[in-house]
């Protein structure tokens, strides 16, 4: 290209910008759109800083803004939630409620109305949306088995009933969504754990038989790679590397669980309540006043530490430098707080009779407990361990933020 016609193109471009800026240009496909009104700008929100928080004993959710730190709206209609738990679509704006009445009930935080809701089983016990937001599956224990449906309108895609490799039906549990558009769960009756592939319809199952006995729950980690099932029937857990499940099922800390003692169990620990901390794993002992500190590199226990009573829920705050910490009947009005550094309780907070859950925001900086036989959900501060706030609500129970929409198996 010779300089004079580089020269005239330069003055061409130059121009054209000019004219863009005191004139406004056309781009690729029309014209630019109109700027909103201000009145349209009011009415708009996002939702990464929304949440739901059951109220299990009248069947409504509140809608809750984390920013503001209020009450947006109360939906109600939602049947029986004394164990529901939520999923968030992708998008963050719809929520789908899982009831124990076997109720599936697809929330609008926005319009803060009931999309759909329909009832798919007799008793049902959580779900999971996959990778992709495209489906939303059931976990049941009566009829047992896991039910799928298309996130959008809630038509049943899948039916899998709970039918072990020797014939023994039942309940299943620990349903959990992974990367590569998997779902994972356990047959409590029948001892296995089956992975459900939805990239293609009808989905592809693999089923490892023989885990052990009685899987009760399941977590898996946050990258999605160590799916962890414990066992109600014998002490250990059952361990899958995602990762390489053709290596099969792994059992992993013989010596979990209630023990030769026996102990008494007020509550079941909540395995989604495990706190991972680097390469530590903060774990809820069985009919113990313990919190075992757990070597995620070999799945071996490297401590533990003493705490106030059962503990049910052990949460890691988001930088992991924190675990806090709720407990079972009859101690269950008390939070304590352990710093992952030295392993050692730093706090020992009273809240009110009846804590059930914990939530952080999504960066840490506050975390939300519901105080169930006080109708209300309180505020703390996570670097002073001070509570700032409580709103009112009704038997309060779970609690749950949009941010969950982005990180697997929640």
């Amino acid at each position: 290209m010779n300089e004079k016609l580089l020269g005239q193109l330069t003055q061409t471009a130059v121009a054209w910008v000019l004219a863009c800026l005191f004139v406004g240009c056309a781009v690729v496909g029309g014209e630019v759109p109109a700027a909103a009104s201000s009145k349209e700008m009011s009415s708009l929100r996002g939702t990464g800083d929304m949440g739901v928080i059951i109220e299990r004993g009248d069947g409504s959710v509140l809608i809750v803004e984390t920013t503001t730190e209020t009450v947006l709206a109360r939906i109600e209609g939602l049947g029986d939630l004394s164990h529901a738990s939520i999923v968030f679509s992708r998008d963050e704006r719809y929520a789908y409620v899982f009831g124990r009445d076997g109720g599936l009930t697809k929330i609008d935080l926005l319009t803060a109305s009931i999309t759909k809701r329909i009832i798919q089983s007799g008793n049902s016990i959580g779900g999971a949306i996959s990778q992709n937001g495209q489906y939303v599956a059931v976990s049941n224990y009566e009829p047992g088995g896991v039910r799928i449906f298309d996130s959008s309108t809630l038509e049943l895609v899948a039916d899998l009933p709970a039918i072990a490799s020797d014939g023994t039906t039942g309940k299943t549990v620990g349903l959990v969504d992974v990367p590569g558009q998997k779902f994972i769960f356990s047959l409590f009756d029948g001892g296995e754990i089956w992975e459900v592939d939805m990239k293609s319809l009808p989905p592809v199952v693999t089923k490892h038989v023989g885990v052990g006995k009685q899987p009760y729950d399941a977590l898996v980690s946050a990258d999605g790679r160590h799916y962890i099932a414990g066992l109600f029937g014998e002490d250990g857990m059952a361990h899958l590397d995602v990762w390489y499940p053709e290596k099969g099922v792994q059992r992993i800390l013989g010596d979990y669980g209630k023990g030769e003692a026996k102990l008494p169990v007020y509550k079941m620990p909540h395995l989604e309540g495990w706190a991972i901390a680097g390469n530590k794993a903060f774990v809820p002992a069985v009919g113990q006043h313990n919190v075992l500190v757990v070597d995620m590199n070999n799945w071996q226990q490297e401590g533990t530490i003493p705490v106030h009573s059962q503990p049910v829920f052990v949460m890691a705050r988001p930088d992991g430098r924190f675990v806090w910490v709720n407990f079972a009947f009859p101690d269950n009005d008390t939070l304590q707080i352990i710093d992952t550094e030295t392993n050692a309780v730093v706090h020992t907070e009273k809240v009110g009779k009846t804590v059930l859950h914990m939530e952080f925001t999504p960066r840490g900086e506050k975390v939300w407990v519901s105080v169930r036989d006080e109708n209300k959900v309180c505020i703390f501060n996570t670097e002073t361990f001070t509570q700032e706030k409580c709103l009112a609500a009704k038997k309060p129970s779970g609690i749950f933020f949009t941010d969950r929409a982005h990180r697997i198996g929640l």
